[in-house]
């Protein structure tokens, strides 16, 4: 009796974890940012939680919105494209036949090869086969768009409650320091998660992250510190 194949490979987490990376990382990007631009703004540290709180209640809900929208998007067009080739199959049998040859052709199969294996994957499943060689599209990588909000929802929530809890605890006097440290170095420690999770370098994903994070509340704290000033 065959084994059945079962490995797996880092492309079945694009989906969730793109939608995952983005979330926790805007998360505690944009809640550390709007707790220092507030912080800055010698703001108290009730306004500060409360600013805080409502980022990550209205960043969670956009990113949800903002991923099934868009991943939802994606989905209808692999629907119609897939549509439109169930359509080609039923009126041009044949001249799907050399379509799907010609494509193992570019690939470097010898033509009389090619055709062959064209015969036998369309006489198994032709609509299977042209949606996955000729579309590029696969169960693995196919669009989500339930999970892909769900997962920038949640990630963004569980981003956003490091620095809340941070602000939550921090005595006024150094809540500046403290929230934008920690979350440096919760930044840091989700890149480099997420490059060893996709199989890339952990250093420059940590490093990459943390780069921009810190861009991003430098400025915004810099625009809390001008306004508070001015008013």
């Amino acid at each position: 009796m065959a084994r059945r194949h079962l490995e797996r490979h880092r492309t079945e987490r694009i989906g969730w974890l793109r939608a995952a990376v983005l979330g926790a990382n805007d998360g505690i990007v944009s809640t550390a940012s709007l707790v220092l631009g507030v912080a800055a703004a010698h703001a108290t540290h009730s306004n500060i939680l409360v600013a805080g709180v409502a980022g990550l209640v209205a960043g969670a809900m956009s990113m949800a919105a903002g991923e099934y929208v868009s991943v939802h998007s994606q989905a209808d067009t692999e629907r119609a494209d897939i549509e439109r080739e169930r359509k080609e199959l039923k009126a041009d049998n044949a001249g799907e036949h050399k379509e799907l040859a010609a494509i193992y052709v570019r690939r470097g199969l010898d033509p009389s090869l090619a055709k062959q294996v064209a015969d036998q994957l369309m006489a198994h499943d032709a609509l299977g086969a042209h949606t996955r060689d000729e579309l590029g599209i696969s169960p693995a990588l196919g669009a989500r768009p339930i999970q892909a909000a769900f997962a920038s929802a949640t990630s963004f929530a569980v981003g956003a409650a490091m620095p809340l809890f941070v602000t939550l605890l921090a005595p006024e006097a150094s809540l500046i320091a403290l929230v934008s440290g920690t979350s440096l170095v919760f930044l840091a420690l989700l890149g480099g998660v997420a490059a060893r999770a996709g199989g890339a370098a952990v250093t420059v994903g940590a490093m990459r992250v943390t780069f921009w994070g810190a861009l991003a509340m430098g400025l915004t704290a810099g625009v809390g510190a001008l306004f508070g000033t001015v008013a």
